[in-house]
């Protein structure tokens, strides 16, 4: 549950995030690129669920991997 408190009013119409460096993440903790990737996808889930609890209206991810 979002902190009650927040001010709503307050609360951005639109965010904007760019997601990188789950595969240096994996890579840091001896674990396959694909452990990352796993582990930012649950990270997107949570934040899709988190602005639509808020009410944000546009919720903009790039990711990108080379």
């Amino acid at each position: 549950m979002i902190e009650s408190s927040l001010i709503y009013e307050r609360i951005p119409r639109h965010i904007a995030i760019i997601m990188d460096g789950n595969g240096r993440w994996a890579k840091a903790r001896g674990l396959p690129r694909i452990a990352g990737h796993r582990r930012g996808t649950d990270a997107v889930r949570q934040v899709v669920k988190g602005a639509a609890e808020l009410g944000i209206r546009y919720l903009t991810l790039y990711g990108f991997s080379s």
